[in-house]
């Protein structure tokens, strides 16, 4: 079939539709273990930043750069970070998009409402989980607002929405603390995922 990159990538969601349609997915991500495979999904544990892609044709590519340092839901926090912390998130977004440019496939940045619009540019579309909820066999599972930003090129096109009531609110704002919140609040919407699919396969 064909073969995707992932970037950041610790859930694979984002991959999922591509994977049960055949092809080869290759998800990056610093908390994978060492080299992994589940079905067509590959998971390397790397530094995106010392990492370089295969010298294969990709169809398409994801990029999902961690947001802690960037989202302005914890500007609150930004001046006791420090500017190591700034960074050091600014690289991850460099290198993510270094690698999506170098491979020449289509490809989406992903970031919540960030300065990313203050260091970078402003994203070039945005949506929220609900917005493509419809394209799910229980479309209430993703029934809820967290506005994402995207920052896109080469090809890349944007899928018609598919939008329910979001009867969950803002839930993913109410999550309680724990050590897998910024995993859960980071998961890529599987309605989404599958409304990008359907559109750049």
């Amino acid at each position: 079939m064909g073969t995707v990159l992932s970037l950041c990538d610790h859930s694979g969601n984002a991959v999922n539709p591509w994977a049960n349609a055949g092809y080869d997915c290759i998800c990056v991500d610093l908390q994978h273990k060492g080299i992994t495979k589940e079905g067509n999904i590959t998971y390397v544990g790397a530094d995106i930043r010392k990492w370089n892609p295969p010298k294969i044709n990709f169809d398409f590519v994801f990029a999902f750069p961690p947001c802690t340092h960037l989202a302005v839901s914890g500007a609150r926090w930004f001046k006791g970070k420090g500017l190591k912390a700034l960074a050091e998130a600014i690289e991850l977004v460099a290198a993510c998009s270094d690698i999506c440019e170098s491979t020449g496939a289509p490809y989406l940045i992903e970031n919540p409402i960030s300065t990313l619009a203050t260091y970078w540019r402003e994203p070039d579309y945005r949506f929220n989980p609900c917005d493509y909820a419809g394209y799910l066999e229980h479309p209430e599972d993703e029934a809820y607002t967290k506005t994402t930003c995207l920052w896109v090129d080469n090809g890349f096109v944007m899928p018609p929405e598919k939008p329910v009531f979001p009867i969950h609110g803002s839930k993913m704002h109410l999550m309680a603390p724990s050590e897998e919140r910024a995993n859960l609040r980071s998961v890529t919407p599987m309605g989404f995922s599958q409304a990008v699919y359907i559109a750049n396969a």
